[in-house]
């Protein structure tokens, strides 16, 4: 299911990734994932960041030598069956998404054409392939009755 961001919200976000969230301040959220193989990640969630008067919402990949961050994330999908989360913002027909699984995985796709998500997967080149499937399930915000649980996908 899709996910506005709410504070009981990002409780799910924790309970897929494994990660009891920490609030820092009014409307950050922290998240450490560490996988068997002792890779590190910590995750924050910043809500109703102001910018020139603007609420946006913000996501920040901290590991090893990599820092990333998705402005203008406008919803999640929490998947327990794929043990990942996906951030993503959607503007002018282009799709941003952040992926981070529950091992401390992560993966970002930006400005993705959404023709690419709706289109047919197998017309792609391998490459774009991958990112097609991994954020096409964010093609559905507006459908009310989108559901990502396992009985679903039967």
């Amino acid at each position: 299911m899709i996910h506005e961001f709410t504070e009981e919200n990002i409780l799910s976000i924790g309970k897929v990734l494994n990660s009891t969230p920490k609030k820092l301040g009014d409307d950050v959220f922290r998240l450490e994932l560490v996988s068997e193989e002792n890779q590190k990640l910590a995750l924050e969630i910043h809500l109703g960041l102001k910018i020139e008067g603007k609420r946006m919402n913000m996501v920040s990949i901290y590991s090893g030598n990599t820092f990333l961050q998705l402005h203008n994330c406008t919803a999640f999908v929490a998947s327990e069956m794929l043990k990942q989360v996906t951030f993503f913002g959607k503007q002018g027909g282009n799709t941003s998404g952040l992926i981070v699984e529950k091992n401390a995985g992560c993966s970002l796709y930006a400005n993705v054409d959404d023709a690419v998500l709706t289109g047919d997967f197998t017309q792609l080149p391998e490459d774009v392939m991958m990112c097609g499937v991994a954020l096409s399930l964010t093609d559905s915000l507006d459908s009310d009755d989108f559901s990502f649980d396992d009985e679903n996908l039967s």
